[in-house]
């Protein structure tokens, strides 16, 4: 699948254009597609109960800590939801309703349908275990400066790290 990036002269676009390239690629190789097997007698508005769930998965994708700023985040995002054939995503009071509305059969199927998706995602469960599993943890207090990529000032344990040592 190949996936182009260029620029229009729309009114519109989306600032999301990363998310939405992964999203694409996702829609493509039908990553999420088991959140369909979570369903719902009741369809309320225009967005079945899967349709919910994955607009939470991108929402927090996008950034969102909380529902509620869905509305501000991705509801604008009108290119973005083109990707799934639909005018807009839903408000933020739909997904919570939606989530509202989950029962203990929804939870179960939401359980499975995610263990899905993890297990096919999963960098850790596509390993071979005949060999090791190599973690890196940094836990030197080395300085870090402006450039570095969520680097902020905090805790160190007043031990420091000689240069050499690295």
């Amino acid at each position: 699948m190949k996936i182009h990036f260029g620029l229009t002269y729309e009114l519109t676009n989306t600032q999301y254009a990363p998310l939405v390239a992964l999203a694409a690629y996702y829609e493509a190789e039908k990553v999420f597609e088991p959140l369909q097997s979570v369903t719902s007698a009741s369809r309320q508005g225009d967005f079945t109960l899967s349709d919910k769930l994955l607009q939470l998965v991108l929402s927090i994708m996008a950034g969102c800590e909380y529902v509620s700023l869905v509305n501000t985040k991705l509801r604008p995002e009108r290119k973005f939801a083109q990707l799934y054939r639909i005018d807009c995503f839903a408000d933020q009071s739909t997904l919570s309703r939606g989530l509202y509305g989950l029962t203990q059969m929804n939870l179960v199927q939401l359980e499975v349908a995610v263990r899905q998706i993890c297990d096919r995602c999963s960098q850790t469960r596509q390993h071979d275990w005949r060999g090791f599993l190599e973690l890196d943890f940094d836990l030197s207090a080395l300085p870090c400066g402006k450039q570095a990529e969520g680097g902020k000032k905090g805790y160190g344990s007043g031990k420091k790290t000689p240069l050499c040592a690295n």
